[in-house]
């Protein structure tokens, strides 16, 4: 009997590749306030935090509420033609699906900007689960978003496994008892922060998730 039922996707950085568009949202954020860019490594490192909780923490002197209106209106206008998602991403969603998986997304973006990238790739309905910013109030690293994930899919956290490219990722799936893949193209973990974090599993092929949850 299989053992695994249903994988779980971050959506930004692991499915889809935002991360220009949020460096670039970042960067007008910082110009349009501070008048300077923002540092890289502090900014990546700050990747599948839910944006208040990071505004908060940056701009400590200024209101939370405005400057995620100052980032989300910039996103807004480069958003949808600017998103794509990683190689081998969307084969491996819908060999998944044909397998007889389910599969869910558990992220910090907005529902509005998940699911319009969904959209542009066709790939909304290969989804039986997506657990946005707006389902709950306690976010990764917290197992919340995934624990509310699994109980819409009914199924267990041991019969479940994570897929992210943030420490927030890898840590709400094993704060949820849920086994994590990383994948080697974050740009948010280095050798170093990988080896601390120590996921289950770790690809630099979307395909090889395949294997993955045939023999977990």
């Amino acid at each position: 009997m299989r053992k695994i039922k249903a994988v779980l996707f971050d959506f930004d950085g692991t499915i889809m590749d935002t991360n220009t568009i949020i460096l670039k949202s970042w960067q007008h954020t910082f110009n349009t306030v501070l008048g300077r860019d923002p540092v890289h490594e502090e900014i990546v490192a700050t990747f599948g935090e839910p944006l208040d909780v990071t505004m908060t923490k940056l701009f400590p002197d200024r209101d939370t509420h405005e400057m995620v209106e100052t980032y989300r209106n910039y996103q807004r206008h480069i958003y949808r033609d600017a998103i794509t998602m990683f190689p081998g991403t969307k084969e491996v969603i819908l060999e998944l699906k044909e397998r007889g998986y389910l599969v869910g997304i558990v992220t910090s973006r907005l529902w509005s900007s998940t699911t319009q990238g969904l959209y542009k790739f066709d790939i909304a309905d290969m989804f039986d689960a997506v657990v946005s910013a707006e389902d709950t109030t306690i976010h990764k690293p917290d197992p919340t978003p995934c624990l509310l994930c699994l109980e819409k899919l009914g199924v267990k956290p041991e019969e479940a496994i994570m897929v992210g490219d943030s420490k927030f990722d890898i840590l709400c799936a094993r704060n949820a008892g849920v086994k994590s893949v990383l994948v080697a193209w974050t740009i948010s973990v280095n050798e170093e922060q990988r080896k601390t974090l120590a996921p289950e599993y770790y690809i630099d092929d979307a395909m090889q998730l395949l294997d993955i949850v045939e023999n977990a």
